[in-house]
C-alpha cells in the first residue's frame, strides 16, 4: 500500500512539474513576441521558451521533452502564431529536439554546446520548411544570418537551461529513495524471521 501512494506522489509531482514547465514556456514565449524584431530578417528570435524544453530534457527524458515541445509549440501557435507559424514551428522543434537528444546521450558536451545545436537546427528546420512551402530556395540566403543569431541565441538559453537545471530540485526521486530506506528496516525483519 506504502509503494503505491509512492508512485502516485512520484506521478502527481511528475505531472505537477510538466504542466508547470509548459505553463513556463508559454509565458517565455508570450514575453519574446512582445519584444521589438532588432532586424529585418525573419525567423531570427532568441527562442527563450526552448529553456523549458532543455530544462525537461535534462529532468526527465526525450518523451516528456517531446511532449512539453509539441503541447508549447501547438498553444503558441493558437495563441500568437498562425496556421503557417505551426508548419515552420513543428519543423525546427522536431529537428532541433532530435539533434539536441542525440548530442545529450552519445556526447559529454555541455547544456551550452547542446543549446547551441539546437538553435541552429531549428533554423535550418524552419529555412527547409520554408523553402518546400514557397517553393524557391531564395530563402536559404537568409541561413547564414540565421546561423548566427541561432548560435547567439543558443549560447543565451544554454547558460539559462544550465543554470535551471543545477538550481531547480523537482524532488521526484527523493521519494523512491526514501520508499526504499523505510522498506529496508521491515526487509531486515522478515529476513531474520525466515531465518529463525
Amino acid at each position: 500500500m506504502r509503494a503505491n501512494n509512492n508512485n502516485v506522489r512520484g506521478s502527481t509531482r511528475k505531472m505537477t512539474a510538466l504542466a508547470l514547465t509548459v505553463s513556463f514556456a508559454l509565458i517565455l514565449s508570450f514575453v519574446e513576441s512582445r519584444i521589438p524584431a532588432f532586424v529585418a530578417i525573419p525567423g531570427i528570435k532568441v527562442g527563450l521558451a526552448n529553456i523549458a524544453v532543455i530544462f525537461t530534457l535534462y529532468k526527465f527524458g526525450i518523451k516528456e521533452a517531446a511532449a512539453v515541445s509539441a503541447v508549447r509549440v501547438l498553444l503558441v501557435s493558437m495563441l500568437f502564431g498562425s496556421p503557417v507559424s505551426l508548419i515552420y514551428s513543428i519543423t525546427g522543434a522536431v529537428l532541433s529536439l532530435s539533434v539536441m537528444f542525440l548530442l545529450k546521450k552519445l556526447t559529454p558536451l555541455s547544456e551550452v554546446t547542446v543549446s547551441v545545436a539546437g538553435g541552429v537546427t531549428h533554423n535550418i528546420g524552419q529555412i527547409g520548411a520554408a523553402s518546400v512551402m514557397l517553393g524557391t530556395n531564395v530563402v536559404v540566403y537568409y541561413l547564414p544570418f540565421l546561423l548566427l543569431s541561432g548560435t547567439i541565441a543558443g549560447v543565451v538559453v544554454g547558460i539559462a537551461s544550465g543554470l535551471l537545471i543545477k538550481k531547480v530540485d523537482l524532488g521526484i526521486g527523493s521519494s523512491k529513495r526514501s520508499h526504499k530506506r523505510e522498506n529496508t528496516p521491515t526487509e531486515n525483519t522478515e529476513r531474520r524471521d525466515d531465518e529463525g
